[in-house]
């Protein structure tokens, strides 16, 4: 896979995952941890294959390690997935999900006794700003996310607001300790080398036994997945539940996603993976607003804004462009 088509492939995987899964949540919003497994199985069975050559390549870094990286993998991934299930709109989560620099800041300043610059301080509170805008908008038009049904109670206004806050911290938490991943992980990769396919397997493989505290979850959604309406998959022709092929392309997608993010990494300069990153998020919530209709009011605009902003500050884009630039040139005058 060459950079260009990596590139391709990261719009097309990264978003179109976000998009089947939002037709999940929306059909059933506690299936999260049902995508989740899913994920991981998928990612697992695939590391096993061509990773660890059926378990016959030797691992790089210990097994405990991998253990301590994989809790914190497992409970950030099921507190995402989970939020859902608590009145938790994806516009929202995806902005809140954007604040992964403030919890890094704020983790590399109490473990790692850091110190930042100004601009850094400055895009962090950009970014804290527009979460908080967008957060207390959102809590103003809560909504159930349970689907209505003939037998269902209506819920009150107080009761979907405190499932929501809820939500909020189950976010949270997962912001903070997917922070404490991150830089465990560096320590991980600083004194092992980077073995990023490695990792990606172990941490997908490793938390599959954690699901057993799951499986009625797991079971009880998977049973709605497999009763929702048929639909016929155009390509193949194959009839199969609505649920079921919107959770095949969300796992497909995943994968392809993370594949060709792993490419970018070691094929791009980190300016370009920044920028294409960035860049598939905002497309990404876009495409959600616009294609679900999902409530966003200027103020959502405005906080959305911030967020953006104040990463491609803290990301240093806007420097690193104008000296990319400046070199090209005066290489060229400098050879004239």
């Amino acid at each position: 896979m060459n950079p260009t088509f990596a590139i391709c492939m990261v719009f097309v995987g990264c978003c179109s995952n976000l998009v089947f899964l939002e037709l999940l949540m929306k059909e059933d919003p506690g299936g999260g941890n049902l995508v989740t497994f899913m994920q991981f199985l998928f990612i697992a069975v695939d590391g096993f294959l061509f990773t660890s050559k059926c378990g016959r390549a030797e691992t790089k870094i210990g097994m405990k390690n991998y253990m301590i990286l994989v809790a914190m993998f497992f409970v950030s991934s099921v507190f995402n997935n989970y939020a859902f299930n608590f009145n938790i709109p994806m516009p929202l989560h995806m902005i809140f999900r954007a604040g992964s620099l403030i919890a890094n800041m704020i983790m590399g300043i109490i473990i790692l006794k850091k110190k930042y610059t100004f601009d850094k301080y400055l895009s962090v509170f950009m970014i804290t700003i527009g979460i908080i805008i967008c957060t207390i908008i959102s809590g103003k038009e809560v909504k159930s996310t349970v689907p209505v049904t003939a037998n269902s109670v209506p819920t009150s206004p107080m009761n979907d607001l405190f499932w929501w806050t809820v939500g909020i911290i189950l976010l949270t938490v997962a912001l903070f300790i997917s922070a404490r991943m991150g830089i465990y992980q560096e320590y991980l990769f600083s004194r092992y080398g980077k073995n990023p396919r490695e990792a990606l397997y172990y941490t997908h493989l490793l938390p599959l036994p954690f699901f057993v505290l799951l499986i009625s979850n797991l079971w009880d959604h998977g049973v709605i997945a497999m009763n929702s309406p048929q639909v016929t998959i155009p390509v193949i022709g194959i009839a199969m539940p609505r649920m079921i092929a919107y959770l095949i392309g969300n796992v497909l997608t995943q994968y392809i996603c993370i594949s060709s993010v792993f490419v970018l990494t070691t094929e791009c300069a980190s300016l370009t993976v920044t920028l294409i990153l960035t860049l598939r998020k905002f497309l990404s919530l876009i495409f959600s607003i616009l294609y679900f209709k999902n409530p966003f009011t200027i103020y959502h605009w405005i906080g959305t804004l911030l967020v953006f902003i104040g990463t491609i500050i803290f990301t240093e884009v806007v420097p690193k462009i104008k000296k990319s630039v400046q070199s090209v040139f005066g290489g060229k005058q400098k050879v004239n």
